[in-house]
């Protein structure tokens, strides 16, 4: 358990089929930035080591819906992920995000920084970009006092 004015990051995560982009927020819980893409098989060992070396607030999932609002193919394995997530960590609340257009805002955002071709051809950079844009748009979500859409944790 946290102390009173412990500063505690939050994790962004963009599941994928094939890979996990994932992102952090700093300590004062101003900003986002990207952190690692991993493998889904190597995801879970990952984020346990992370949340044992740093303190860790809360975990956001960002949720695939179609553009008409309908979830996406990969909603079920999403929610499990959570679960499992959930499970491991239960001290740690999961949110989810909804990440409708994260990846096409993610292409667009490396495309506009300037970054090198061969650089924006690293299939993980759009992984981990899309991360942050995901736990941006959570944070936004989590300081608007007048939002009737706060954050509740989706797992416990």
């Amino acid at each position: 358990m946290r102390k009173l004015f412990e500063l505690a990051r939050i994790i962004g995560i963009d599941y994928g089929s094939k890979r996990v982009g994932m992102a952090v927020t700093d300590p004062l819980q101003i900003i986002s930035s990207s952190l690692c893409t991993l493998t889904n098989e190597g995801f879970l060992a990952f984020l346990s080591n992370y949340i044992l070396s740093e303190d860790v607030e809360a975990i956001v999932i960002g949720e695939p819906f179609y553009p008409d609002g309908n979830p996406a193919q990969m909603h079920g394995e999403i929610m499990q992920v959570g679960k499992k997530i959930q499970q491991l960590f239960p001290a740690i609340p999961v949110f989810l995000q909804d990440e409708r257009f994260s990846s096409v805002e993610a292409k667009d955002t490396i495309l506009a920084s300037g970054i090198g071709k061969k650089k924006r051809r690293e299939k993980g950079m759009v992984d981990r970009v899309a991360a942050a844009i995901i736990l941006d748009a959570f944070m936004d979500r989590k300081r608007n006092v007048l939002s009737i859409n706060k954050p509740t944790p989706a797992f416990l």
